[in-house]
């Protein structure tokens, strides 16, 4: 979807050769019973999974692998657009979102613009664990982080941004310039599922903008009878659609992780008269079934498994 990921792919050739061997060798989709299994959005995923994998092969939770397999990417920053280093916004300063969400007994917690906290994940993960709400934003969600000691960069020079930003000439529909989401699904042998997703949200958007990755069923679904998925692209087009829930409920009923996936980007695409909404899924059933799927473009994404690390990729899917 942007420049950047381009050039990330492009000079990348240890992950373009592995895309290559694995869209010859296993495609999108199918069954894959070496647990843990692991499946995250873009060729950085592959980090996060295979740091999720060993957090399980370790003994811990499917909840502590997604948190410690997303605070890589979050830490990383290397694409660009998770994390307090990520792409800022229009006024020229970060502000990050994150979710996590655990099948098992359906807690989830939630972060939203949110600025200068290292781990946002880690901060959804708390406010599920040590508050009786869901999602925390803006100066609450920072003030709650540091109390319970998350790590912080410095952003005293906001403060000048901001008042720039309130008195300057702005164009409210400034094109965006990137975006990019680490969203990651664990299951383990004994079928526990869990899911993350972090993002610094879309380049140059309004200064308090939300998109879908905080938000349960649009970023982020999880149902431990079920599965999860999780979503990445422009977020107002995922949001709009409650579009990961949709794809549980899709496999609830009998379909396929890319099966669901796909069909929830025709539901849209019929909706919006185009498939260019740029909108991607990952999606893993409660059977080890792994799928991913895309509106109008080709998607790498990474899976992960006791033995076995790879990037896979979809194309576009076929208007119908």
């Amino acid at each position: 979807m942007s420049l950047d990921r381009r050039t990330f792919l492009a000079g990348t050739a240890a992950t373009t050769a592995a895309v290559a061997t694995s869209c010859a060798s296993g495609g999108a989709g199918g069954s894959v019973p070496d647990h843990p299994i692991l499946i995250a959005t873009w060729p950085f995923g592959k980090f996060a999974t295979e740091r999720g994998r060993d957090v399980i092969l370790a003994g811990d939770s499917v909840l502590d692998a997604v948190e410690q397999g997303v605070r890589d990417i979050e830490r990383r920053g290397s694409d660009g657009s998770v994390g307090v280093r990520g792409r800022p916004n229009a006024a020229g300063y970060t502000q990050v979102d994150a979710c996590i969400m655990n099948g098992d007994d359906h807690r989830a917690g939630s972060v939203a613009g949110v600025e200068g906290i290292v781990h946002p994940v880690s901060a959804a993960r708390l406010v599920m664990e040590k508050t009786k709400h869901v999602m925390l934003v803006g100066e609450g969600a920072r003030w709650f982080a540091l109390e319970n000691g998350l790590e912080s960069l410095d952003v005293s020079g906001h403060r000048a941004k901001k008042a720039a930003w309130r008195v300057r000439d702005r164009d409210p529909v400034k094109k965006r310039e990137g975006h990019d989401t680490i969203a990651l699904l664990a299951l383990d042998g004994g079928g526990h599922i869990a899911g993350a997703c972090s993002t610094s949200g879309a380049a140059t958007k309004l200064p308090g903008r939300v998109g879908d990755s905080p938000i349960l069923g649009s970023g982020l679904y999880v149902d431990g009878e079920v599965g999860a998925a999780g979503a990445t692209g422009i977020g107002e087009n995922v949001m709009r659609y409650c579009a990961t829930f949709h794809i549980v409920e899709l496999m609830r009923a009998g379909r396929s992780p890319t099966e669901a996936c796909e069909e929830v980007i025709h539901r849209i695409a019929r909706k919006e008269g185009t498939y260019a909404v740029d909108i991607c899924f990952v999606a893993v059933d409660r059977g080890g079934n792994v799928g991913a799927a895309a509106s109008n473009q080709t998607f790498p994404f990474a899976v992960a498994t006791r033995g076995t690390s790879e990037l896979r990729k979809v194309p576009q899917v076929t208007p119908r």
